[in-house]
């Protein structure tokens, strides 16, 4: 069905693999037409409750594919915004705002939107080989997709100007000494460990995981007063859903309880 990336589904999890090895995974207009229509399947997929991307190959993402989008000096100026809206930002709306856990196998380096891919997951997991590179200014660009975004709460101000104006290479272990990411493991079992951790995460409590993801999103974006309300309404309406009830039951059973993700 697909050509550029690759679908699968067992247990719970819906593993989604960029599949252009050969141009460590950049972004094509055919991938983004695909990533549309996986993204949209895993979201109304009443199985899936956990969704892992990772990459194909020795690379996560390089970024959008330059010779898909070749020009020269002397050639008319393209609209960026245009593709930027049309394909880039509906991708990283649909991972934030699915309502499932997202993680992030980062097997190789993650440059330009393959950053802003990894870090509109929710949990990234990295390989210490894995790298970030904020590549858009050496090409005379701005970080978009998120990127200026999602660094800056990140890494903070400093971090987040020096990365995206230097280009520099930020590796694994360093991104996690910063807070880029969750956590480094060994090349060999990142497979193992995301997928361990995906299984995990498509037993538990689907719809409560689901509020977490959005009030932690965006709680910078609301004063404390506005945030406790937040979190009263969530509190009220998972209070009235089966997954609770049954976690209180298991605990009181000394059980281990059986979600249902609602």
């Amino acid at each position: 069905m697909y050509q550029t990336i690759v679908l699968e589904k067992e247990n719970g999890v819906a593993k989604l693999t960029l599949n252009r090895p050969d141009r460590l995974n950049s972004f094509n207009v055919q991938m983004h037409q695909e990533l549309q229509a996986a993204l949209d399947d895993v979201a109304t997929d009443q199985e899936s409750r956990c969704l892992l991307i990772t990459g194909a190959g020795r690379g996560f993402c390089a970024g959008q594919d330059l010779n898909d989008r070749a020009v020269s000096a002397d050639d008319e100026a393209p609209d960026l915004g245009m593709s930027v809206e049309k394909f880039y930002n509906p991708l990283i709306r649909r991972v934030i705002n699915l309502k499932m856990p997202v993680i992030c196998g980062l097997n190789g380096v993650a440059a330009g939107a393959g950053a802003s891919l990894v870090m509109a997951c929710d949990i990234v997991v990295a390989a210490k080989s894995a790298s970030f590179i904020l590549s858009f200014a050496k090409v005379g660009l701005i970080p978009d997709s998120g990127s200026s975004w999602h660094f800056a709460r990140a890494v903070g101000l400093p971090r987040a100007k020096a990365m995206a104006m230097l280009g520099t290479k930020v590796k694994a272990e360093q991104a996690e000494q910063w807070g880029l990411i969750y956590k480094v493991v060994d090349d060999d079992i990142l497979h193992e460990e995301t997928n361990q951790m995906a299984l995990y995460l498509a037993k538990q409590p689907t719809e409560a995981l689901a509020n977490i993801k959005q009030l932690v999103h965006t709680a910078f974006d609301f004063s404390l007063n506005e945030q406790l309300e937040r979190e009263r309404q969530a509190m009220q309406h998972l209070g009235r859903s089966h997954d609770y009830r049954e976690g209180v039951a298991a605990f009181m059973e000394k059980r281990e309880p059986e979600f249902k993700g609602k």
